[in-house]
C-alpha cells in the first residue's frame, strides 16, 4: 500500500501543478512563478508521504548536500545535451540565426523545473527505488526506464524510437543517477539541465512537444537519425550514446560505492562484500 499513496500522493501534486503551470501557457512569469511553485510541492509531499508510509528519514531527500547535488547535476545535464547538439552542428544540421526570447527562456526554467522534479520523484524516488528493493538495480533500471519511455508517447509528435531513445538515454541515465548518489537532487539537477539546455538555450523541441523560443533562434534540418526529427534532438543517435556513456559511468561509480542491488536485497562493492539495504 505505500507504493499506491505515494503514487497518489505525488502523481496529484504532478497533475493538478501541470494543469496550473499548462494554464498560464505564454506567461513567461506566471510560468516561472507557478513551475517552481510546483516542483516545491512535489518534494514537500514526497517527504511528507514517504516519512509517513516508511517510518524513516527520507536521506534522498537531505538538505545536506542538495544544493551541490543540484548544481552537479544541472551542469551535467547542460554539458550533455551541448554536446549533442556541437556534434549535430559539425555535420552542418543546426544552424543558429541569432538570438531568440530571452522572456521566453525564463518561462521555461518554471515549466522545466517542475517536469524535472515531478518525474524524479515519480520515477526515481517512488518507483524506481521500490522496484530496486525487491528486484535488484539492473531491472528495476530496465523496468522504470521502460515506463519512462512509454510515457513520453503520449506527446504530440511522439513516436515509438523517440520513446526508446528516452528510455534508453533518460530512464536508464536517470536512474543510473540515483543509484550512484542515493540522492535524488543529482537526478533532477540533470534532467532539467538537460531539458533546459534543449528548449530554454537551444530552442529544440523537447520529446516531441513544440516548446516557446529560448535565448537562441535556431533551426534544425537533416537526416531524421541526426536530428531526431519533429520529437527533437533527443531522438538523436548523438544523445543515445551520450547517455548510454554516461549511464555506464553512473553504474561504475555505483558499484565502485557499494550501491549496486542484486536481487535480494543487498549491495555489493568492488571487494566483493555485501552490505544489507536499509529502507
Amino acid at each position: 500500500m505505500r507504493v499506491v499513496w505515494q503514487l497518489l500522493a505525488v502523481v496529484a501534486v504532478w497533475a493538478i501543478g501541470g494543469q496550473c503551470v499548462s494554464a498560464v501557457d505564454g506567461n513567461p512569469w506566471l510560468t516561472l512563478g507557478l513551475g517552481l511553485v510546483t516542483g516545491v510541492l512535489a518534494l514537500l509531499v514526497y517527504r511528507w508521504v514517504v516519512g509517513r508510509t516508511e517510518r524513516r528519514a527520507v536521506t534522498e531527500l537531505a538538505r545536506e548536500g542538495a544544493a551541490r547535488g543540484l548544481r552537479r547535476g544541472t551542469l551535467i545535464g547542460l554539458v550533455l545535451f551541448t554536446a549533442v547538439i556541437a556534434n549535430i552542428a559539425l555535420l552542418g544540421d543546426y544552424e543558429v540565426n541569432g538570438l531568440g526570447s530571452v522572456s521566453g527562456a525564463v518561462g521555461l526554467v518554471g515549466f522545466m523545473a517542475a517536469a524535472a522534479v515531478t518525474e524524479e520523484v515519480v520515477f526515481r524516488g517512488v518507483l524506481f527505488r521500490i522496484v530496486e528493493e525487491r528486484a535488484g538495480t539492473v531491472i528495476a533500471l530496465t523496468l522504470t526506464g521502460v515506463l519512462f519511455g512509454l510515457m513520453h508517447l503520449a506527446n504530440p509528435a511522439a513516436n515509438l524510437w523517440g520513446a526508446i531513445a528516452i528510455a534508453i538515454e533518460a530512464g536508464g541515465m536517470l536512474a543510473a543517477a540515483y543509484a550512484a548518489t542515493r540522492s535524488l537532487w543529482v537526478p533532477i539537477g540533470v534532467h532539467f539541465g538537460w531539458n533546459f539546455a534543449a528548449a530554454g538555450i537551444f530552442s529544440t523541441e523537447v520529446s516531441g512537444n513544440d516548446t516557446p523560443q529560448g535565448i537562441l533562434d535556431s533551426v534544425a534540418s537533416g537526416s531524421t537519425l541526426v536530428t531526431g526529427g519533429d520529437f527533437g534532438p533527443e531522438a538523436s543517435v548523438y544523445a543515445v550514446l551520450f547517455g548510454v556513456l554516461l549511464t555506464l559511468a553512473f553504474l561504475w561509480l555505483a558499484r565502485r560505492r557499494g550501491n549496486l542491488v542484486p536481487r535480494g536485497g543487498r549491495r555489493t562493492d568492488l571487494t566483493g562484500a555485501a552490505t544489507t539495504v536499509s529502507r
